[in-house]
């Protein structure tokens, strides 16, 4: 059986810079109604950029979370904007680092019971280094980390960023 839920109406109550929100009218497989809210992202993309064993992370204050979390080069999308092309970027604006060779590694649906959000994770397998230039009101800092030492921060808890978990776990099994 097909479970597609049709949409009847859809109805937006908020629309930002980053997000839309909406309330839709919808209907359910048994042609039952029902009302889903929706958060609306044009998505992110991220890079997982390791280097002589070590992984380079950005250490940035997230306010929706009131700390500072470790994760891999990331940033939104532009609508319509090519998700490698934003990986690489991304890694070259905060980490002052161009690739090389890009490869995807996952396309990541972070919270698929209310947004739509795609976050893809790319791997770059070269880079060159170069100056970083952030954004505007973008404040962070660059580490380098040993991947025991990344792992063991995952373990304790202390690398709580889902896409960083991804992209990490993935290159463990990888090279396990």
């Amino acid at each position: 059986m097909d479970y597609i839920e049709k949409t009847i109406k859809k109805q937006y109550i908020y629309e930002g810079k980053i997000i839309k929100v909406r309330r839709d009218d919808a209907e359910l497989p048994d042609g039952k109604p029902c009302i889903r809210e929706l958060v609306e992202h044009s998505g992110g993309a991220s890079v997982l950029y390791v280097e002589d064993g070590k992984v380079l992370l950005v250490r940035q204050f997230r306010y929706a979370y009131g700390e500072s979390l470790y994760e891999i080069p990331a940033g939104k999308l532009e609508i319509g904007e090519d998700p490698m092309l934003a990986a690489k970027r991304e890694l070259e604006e905060e980490a002052g680092i161009i690739a090389k060779e890009m490869s995807l590694l996952f396309v990541l649906y972070p919270t698929p019971g209310y947004t739509n959000e795609k976050i893809y994770i790319y791997q770059a397998l070269q880079g060159e280094k170069t100056t970083a230039h952030l954004d505007e009101g973008e404040f962070l800092d660059v580490v380098y980390l040993p991947l025991k030492e990344a792992r063991a921060m995952i373990e304790r808890g202390e690398i709580r960023d889902g896409k960083t978990i991804v992209a990490l776990q993935a290159y463990f099994l990888k090279h396990a």
